[in-house]
């Protein structure tokens, strides 16, 4: 009985993976490498962030002045 178990597993594990969403080491050593892709990319992104707010801030009183023009 225990072999064919584990032929029947042999057989459809890349199923088995699929269906029950499974994490297999390759995803892992990928997870782990975009994993410090995406840290590397905060700093970046936390400037870009702080000039964006800055224009908002300047667009946001520019349309004040305007609107208490008309």
């Amino acid at each position: 009985m225990n072999s064919y178990l584990n032929a029947y597993v042999d057989r459809r594990m890349k199923y088995i993976v699929e269906e029950w969403d499974l994490a297999t080491k390759a995803d892992l050593v990928e997870f782990t490498s975009r994993l410090a892709a995406l840290e590397q990319e905060i700093p970046r992104l936390k400037a870009f962030d702080q000039a964006a707010s800055e224009k908002l801030t300047g667009l946001e009183t520019r349309a004040a002045e305007l609107k208490g023009r008309i």
